[in-house]
């Protein structure tokens, strides 16, 4: 199995247990219910947009560093970022829901909760507390993709389907997404390489585009913006130095 293979598995065993222990009426009542903020409008403003990530650990990476999530967060908007992305899954990156809940009452930007969504009920789970839902391309077929948009609409969250690979960003256009990650590393090794956005970000145009890990400098930013990023999210290099949350901002 890859890493990727291993966290979904991982995903999906949650997943069931979440709904086993869950009235799937009320959850989606609460879904519909929570307020979200709008994310993908923070991405599309002017300029080049920053989502600043909160995780504690990588498969790639290890350990990072133990921080309290709100003040973190605070941290970030204070320093420029337009969004923030929340590690959720808790065995490989040592994150939680409360990590989100508590980031998300520390400051007034978009949150969108990133974890490895393989079942319906985590899509409504994220919109009881979050403003926008990663969804892995490489984890759906066409149809569940597009079912697993429309449905992230429908709970007013913004789906941010995540692409590598020429077929994956053909799977994100079918689906009707209009936030498009694209990641520079590949999940089934966790290699990373700054030219796949260069690569994918044509065939992608017309759609808001975010260059998802590897960005380190704002050199590497200022090169992914000139390549079509409407936005970077950065994770363990803005773990590591907060500094460079407020350097990248000041690109846009």
């Amino acid at each position: 199995m890859t890493i990727l293979d291993e966290l979904a598995a991982a995903a999906l065993r949650r997943a069931e247990e979440l709904k086993e222990r869950t009235n799937l009426d009320d959850l989606y009542e609460q879904a519909m219910l929570f307020e979200k903020r709008d994310f993908a409008g923070a991405l599309a403003a002017p300029g080049l947009s920053v989502i600043s990530e909160i995780k504690r650990a990588s498969p790639s990476a290890g350990f990072i560093r133990e921080i309290d999530p709100g003040p973190w967060a605070a941290s970030y908007e204070r320093e420029g970022a337009n969004c923030l992305s929340i590690l959720t899954e808790p065995d490989r990156f040592k994150g939680s829901l409360e990590d989100l809940d508590a980031a998300r009452e520390a400051t007034a930007l978009p949150v969108i909760r990133k974890d490895f969504t393989v079942d319906e009920v985590q899509v409504l789970e994220a919109a009881t507390r979050a403003d926008a839902v990663l969804l892995i391309a490489a984890l759906f077929d066409a149809d569940s993709l597009a079912r697993y948009v429309s449905l992230s609409v429908e709970v007013s969250l913004t789906p941010l389907v995540e692409v590598h690979d020429e077929r994956e960003a053909e799977l994100a256009l079918e689906s009707g997404a209009t936030v498009i990650g694209i990641n520079n590393r590949d999940l089934r090794d966790f290699t990373v390489d700054l030219g796949t956005f260069e690569k994918l970000a044509p065939r992608l145009a017309g759609t808001v585009l975010v260059a998802e890990s590897g960005v380190t400098s704002p050199e590497d930013a200022r090169c992914l913006r000139d390549a079509g990023a409407d936005a970077v999210l950065v994770g363990e290099a803005a773990m590591r130095d907060p500094a460079l949350v407020a350097k990248l901002s000041a690109l846009a």
